[in-house]
């Protein structure tokens, strides 16, 4: 993993829990064969472009509460 690409996540996702709960999911998604949505000259490993993908905004993450909408 790029430190580079990780200082720059951390200042989108600043929580480290849930930067690493972002990455970790869209890495498995990776690996299980999902397109990329950055594209990159080099060759980066799945977490690197998991990373780019929160820096660049591709990806972004919704906090749950816990409480469902009854009324839906």
């Amino acid at each position: 993993m790029r430190d580079e690409y990780l200082k720059e996540a951390q200042k989108i996702i600043t929580d480290p829990n849930i930067l690493i709960n972002v990455v970790s999911r869209r890495v498995k998604q990776l690996k299980y064969g999902m397109k990329s949505l950055v594209e990159s000259l080099e060759k980066l490993e799945p977490e690197d472009i998991a990373l780019r993908e929160v820096i660049e905004g591709k990806i972004d993450y919704e906090l749950w509460d816990g409480i469902e909408d009854k009324d839906r």
